[in-house]
């Protein structure tokens, strides 16, 4: 990633639709699951496409890093996935999404794929005591 400011957000078929519609409105690049794969396509052919696209894939499938052909296809074709974390309604982990997307970017360009990151939401504390509050990215995999 290194600086690209024409990021590209692939949004996997688990976060629904109401997820991307928000990151778009947000002001993001947002390519949908839908728009480009059948609903059963396998999470290794969509990985390889958007590996080589250089898009950055937002899902919500926290078992992808155990799978080992997913992990693999994630390895092989050089993918930025972005694991989100967190039991909240997709709206409510967008919303979370996009006021992280100062560290996200950030994440981003600090790390080369192909990775694994983890974007968690704000904590209930900072959510109380900040007016935007942000959540954080960490690097699950490699590490």
């Amino acid at each position: 990633m290194n600086g690209r400011l024409d990021l590209v957000f692939f949004t996997d078929r688990d976060l629904g639709l109401r997820f991307p519609e928000i990151l778009a409105a947000a002001g993001l690049t947002v390519e949908r699951h839908k728009d480009h794969f059948a609903h059963d396509c396998a999470d290794e052919v969509w990985l390889q496409s958007i590996g080589q696209r250089g898009w950055v894939a937002p899902t919500h499938n926290r078992r992808i890093r155990y799978q080992p052909n997913e992990l693999d296809a994630v390895m092989r074709h050089k993918v930025a996935l972005l694991v989100i974390v967190g039991d909240a309604s997709y709206p409510d982990l967008a919303d979370a999404f996009a006021m992280t997307l100062p560290r996200i970017r950030r994440f981003l360009a600090r790390n080369t794929p192909p990775f694994i990151g983890k974007v968690y939401r704000p904590t209930p504390s900072d959510q109380a005591h900040k007016l935007r509050p942000t959540g954080r990215v960490e690097l699950w995999y490699p590490k």
